[in-house]
């Protein structure tokens, strides 16, 4: 009961200490709220507003109703511009697409013949390549097909293609950015808290009280992970229920409270973390240093950027290693397939079997630097 009373009356503390440092009372504001709402409004990948140009050699119907069936807001109004203006455009930056409709295109359809329309992309703008040439040969198939189809009475499609799009129905983009951006904050609120309440007890000169009291190296660490994560699992879940629930009208289909508890596991391998950076470091600017690649890497290759399977099966396993890539599993399931404790169980034990590992490491590394403070 002492050893709980101590780490109690540590994690308010560590609580007292934070409420007085404003910029970090103000990073947790903004990096929940303002943070979440303008990058999930902000970042789109699906085509909005794209620029595009159409070359028509070809001067008939079927050409006309291609180059106006791009409307808004998908794209922007269609500009004719001849074939000598191709390169040009494209160098320039003018266009997004450029469209080249050969001449005899539509004879050539009539006639069975399969003609080939040309797409020039900018693929600097990569997600935006990708999703506006699926756009642009749905558009062109759709407009031949209803074309040949009224000309020829009777004639029907073999087959109909239902496309249905399961968890997210319109493929809205900030559906996903706004829930992937709570964990990614999340990650790296959770070691920078951490790290900062070790390295200010050193800057500070604190360390050395807490030296002369009688407490563990493990009552001190337990005190920082629970301050420190349940701040951020308080903010974290109120930031999925005001702005990603509410202000941006995504719909939840999980347990919260499921979300909570894993959050509170992944938080105790983060923080965890975050304390073993610090005791590498030597100061505040170190330890950002330090913290950012491990961010980084965490946040690429853990699966909320890009599907861990399409990555090299040797970095699939190396990042079995790391409790992001079980937490955003987890919290994918969870959030946006509606999954229950009996489904997410794997990826929570994983999770708490991790944060041992490192919360061992951290507690051996703080108990050595803690040695070398007293000597």
């Amino acid at each position: 009961m002492r050893s709980l009373k101590n780490v109690l009356r540590l994690g308010i503390k560590e609580l007292y200490s934070l409420s007085r440092d404003g910029v970090m009372v103000f990073l947790i504001a903004y990096t929940f709220t303002v943070a979440i709402y303008v990058v999930a409004n902000g970042l789109n990948t699906e085509v909005v507003n794209a620029a595009i140009a159409v070359v028509d050699e070809d001067g008939s119907e079927l050409s006309r109703r291609i180059g106006a069936a791009f409307l808004p807001p998908h794209f922007k109004r269609p500009v004719g511009i001849g074939l000598d203006e191709i390169d040009a455009a494209m160098d320039a930056g003018r266009f997004a697409f450029v469209v080249d409709i050969p001449p005899d295109f539509q004879a050539d359809v009539l006639a069975g013949r399969r003609p080939a329309v040309q797409v020039n992309i900018d693929a600097t703008a990569m997600t935006l390549a990708g999703n506006g040439a699926n756009y642009i040969a749905n558009i062109v198939s759709r407009e031949v097909g209803e074309f040949v189809a009224r000309g020829e009475a009777g004639t029907a499609q073999a087959a109909t293609l239902n496309v249905r799009a399961k968890f997210n129905p319109n493929l809205e983009s900030h559906w996903f950015t706004a829930v992937m951006q709570i964990i990614n904050n999340v990650t790296i609120l959770a070691m920078i808290l951490a790290g900062a309440a070790v390295i200010r007890e050193r800057e500070h000169g604190t360390i050395e009280h807490l030296l002369v009291m009688p407490l563990t190296p493990a009552q001190i660490m337990l005190a920082k992970i629970w301050a420190n994560g349940m701040v951020i699992v308080v903010a974290s879940t109120l930031s999925l229920v005001v702005v990603v629930q509410t202000l941006l009208a995504v719909p939840i289909a999980g347990s919260i409270g499921l979300y909570a508890l894993a959050t509170s596991a992944y938080l105790f391998s983060i923080t965890a973390l975050g304390i073993t950076l610090a005791t590498i470091a030597r100061s505040m600017p170190q330890f950002g240093l330090l913290a950012i690649p491990v961010f980084v890497v965490m946040n690429m290759l853990s699966g909320s950027t890009t599907p861990l399977d399409s990555m090299p099966e040797v970095l699939q396993v190396v990042m079995q290693a790391a409790p992001s890539t079980h937490f955003i599993s987890l919290a994918q399931a969870v959030l946006y397939r509606g999954a229950g404790l009996d489904l997410v169980w794997p990826q929570l034990a994983a999770i708490l079997g991790i944060g041992v590992v490192l919360f061992g490491i951290a507690l051996a590394r703080f108990r050595r630097s803690l040695t070398l403070a007293h000597a």
